[in-house]
């Protein structure tokens, strides 16, 4: 039986709208077609319906529940930013509306980081999260919060607020189902903290994300670039080149070379090739010279740089004595002269070696001098250097002035380098040919029997 004073079980409001009640005191908008309004509308207009679950308090009044409430204030904020944003932009509001009432998670997440993706939407960006976004941060894909949680903390007014921010999206997502999320914020966390100064902060931010993404059979690819980008950054400030130079050489293998601007592609190739000469680990350039990273230099102010590679892993000396003139437009390379001259020596050693068949690697230090154009009194350490580093494997015989090499360390190989194994294959087939013939004829005797 319904109370008194409330309306009855079915009845008509205004024309086209009609009240039904559900159970106990709630009652359920309905419109003219006799269909439930259903929170959306497929009608072009901007005006949205929305069904109302009425509580009536038997005083002749009737209150929203709480989560309608909510509806509304979330539809209220929608529209004023709706209103507020460019021409362009405005059609997401509508659909962050409509899936945010049919508590459609998955569609309002794609549609979010989409958004977020515009650049028109930058000022924007850190109310909409706010007001919005945090209030079903819970429900949805907590990889894709931290997506678009990065992209709104590119708004924050400084490092020191965006580091608070990012610090309790971190918290946020720190849960065991959702282990990749932390970590793909941790490690902006980290890159914030070394622009800060606390290095060693961001070192133990990056050691916990290693440590958890040791944890992995498989993680997306986005995660692992963020954490290598960063941690590339983290040995560049502490000149640790050989390590700068794997991360990054990692960090290219996660991300597509279209996804990168220009200048962060050229900024790239010119801090990698930096890294690979002044490494005192690091001979062969092989990963580099293949990456088309690299092709970035081309036809730019730093092309000489490009040439300089090459010319090491060749170990070409004249062409280095023509490149070595550039070496002032770096720091680093001016402070490391006289290391890369032991380097491109060095260079000059093992491809000398490279380019001897197996059973010709006896040289005498004079050949070795005349052949590399280094100085015939720096041939004996150059060698012992390079035994010492692993480039090579063999002996030296130092009162006959003789080298024998038994191993030389594999490098890539250029067009002329290609052509000179092509020849040396024949050579070699040529040999077997000759020793067949060889058998067969002193064996005469044994195949005839």
């Amino acid at each position: 039986m319904a109370k008194p004073g409330a309306p009855p079980p079915h009845a008509t409001l205004l024309p086209g709208i009609a009240l039904r009640q559900l159970n106990g005191a709630f009652y359920e908008i309905y419109t003219s077609d006799g269909e439930p309004d259903d929170g959306y509308s497929s009608s072009p207009s901007p005006t949205y319906s929305r069904r109302r679950h009425l509580h009536y308090t038997g005083d002749g009044h009737s209150s929203s529940d709480s989560t309608i409430m909510n509806n509304d204030v979330i539809a209220d904020f929608l529209q004023e930013q709706r209103d507020a944003a460019p021409d362009e932009l405005q059609h997401y509001f509508l659909s962050f509306e409509d899936y945010w009432e049919r508590k459609l998670w998955h569609e309002l997440t794609d549609i979010l980081v989409e958004y977020y993706s515009e650049p028109a939407s930058a000022p924007q960006r850190l109310e909409l999260y706010d007001s919005f976004v945090r209030s079903f941060a819970d429900k949805i894909n907590q990889l894709k919060l931290v997506q678009v949680g990065l992209s709104t903390a590119s708004q924050c007014k400084d490092d020191t607020d965006r580091l608070t921010f990012l610090t309790t999206l971190a918290s946020r997502v720190n849960k065991p189902a959702s282990q990749d999320a932390y970590v793909f914020a941790l490690t902006s966390v980290a890159s914030v903290r070394l622009r800060l100064g606390k290095k060693p902060a961001a070192r133990a931010d990056l050691d916990a994300c290693e440590k958890i993404l040791d944890t992995f059979d498989a993680v997306e690819t986005v995660v692992h670039a963020s954490f290598y980008r960063v941690s590339a950054d983290y040995y560049q400030q502490q000149n640790e080149f050989a390590a700068y130079y794997r991360t990054t050489l990692l960090y290219l293998a996660c991300v597509p070379l279209a996804e990168m601007g220009d200048k962060e592609r050229h900024r790239t190739a010119y801090d990698l090739s930096i890294a690979a000469l002044v490494s005192e680990t690091i001979y062969n350039f092989g990963e580099l010279l293949l990456h088309p990273i690299l092709d970035s230099l081309t036809n730019t102010e730093h092309a000489w740089l490009r040439d300089l590679l090459f010319a090491f892993n060749r170990g070409d000396l004249q062409a280095y004595s023509i490149l070595q003139q550039h070496l002032q437009a770096n720091r680093l390379l001016l402070e490391h002269q006289g290391f890369l001259y032991q380097k491109i020596s060095l260079s000059a050693l093992t491809q000398l070696v490279f380019s001897r068949a197996p059973q010709d690697r006896s040289m005498t230090f004079a050949t070795i001098s005349e052949q590399t154009k280094v100085q015939l009194d720096e041939i004996e350490h150059l060698i012992m250097k390079a035994l010492s580093l692993g480039l090579l494997r063999g002996s030296i015989d130092q009162v006959a002035e003789v080298a024998r090499i038994s191993w030389v360390q594999p490098k890539v190989l250029d067009r002329a380098g290609i052509e000179g194994m092509r020849a040396r294959l024949r050579e070699w087939d040529g040999g077997v040919e000759r020793l067949g013939v060889w058998i067969e004829g002193v064996g005469q005797e044994v195949w005839s029997g």
